[in-house]
């Protein structure tokens, strides 16, 4: 198992995140929202992933970039446990949706949960 974030697994072209937002699917775990979608990419990647947090919610960067960094810390720790055997290709944005602060435990058992129905609903279909 790989727990690693490497460039070539990060979400960043832009017609990608534009698209992913007009035509992606949902999943939610408060005070997570996973939207996905499926996609195929050139330079074989399985996932890429982006974060977001609302500036609206979150107004000091210090606060929207800790929360950020958590999100990416426990998607790389759970990543390998829940996608390690997927054969499709997916484009994943992660928001947070609460106003609170949080702690990397909470975000973890969220995370898990998160994908946990992910799994659950993709298999459905």
């Amino acid at each position: 198992m790989r727990f690693q974030y490497s460039k070539k697994d990060k979400l960043k072209s832009k017609k990608l995140i534009e698209h992913l937002f007009n035509e992606g699917k949902s999943v939610t775990v408060y005070p997570l929202r996973l939207i996905y979608l499926k996609t195929d990419y050139e330079d074989g990647s399985t996932l890429k992933t982006g974060v977001s947090v609302s500036k609206r919610l979150h107004k000091t960067a210090v606060t929207r970039n800790r929360i950020k960094r958590l999100l990416r810390e426990a998607y790389r720790l759970n990543k390998p446990l829940y996608f390690n055997n997927s054969s499709t290709s997916y484009a994943f944005m992660i928001l947070y949706l609460s106003k609170d602060g949080t702690t990397f435990d909470k975000l973890n058992d969220s995370i898990k949960l998160l994908f946990k129905k992910f799994l659950d609903k993709t298999s459905e279909s």
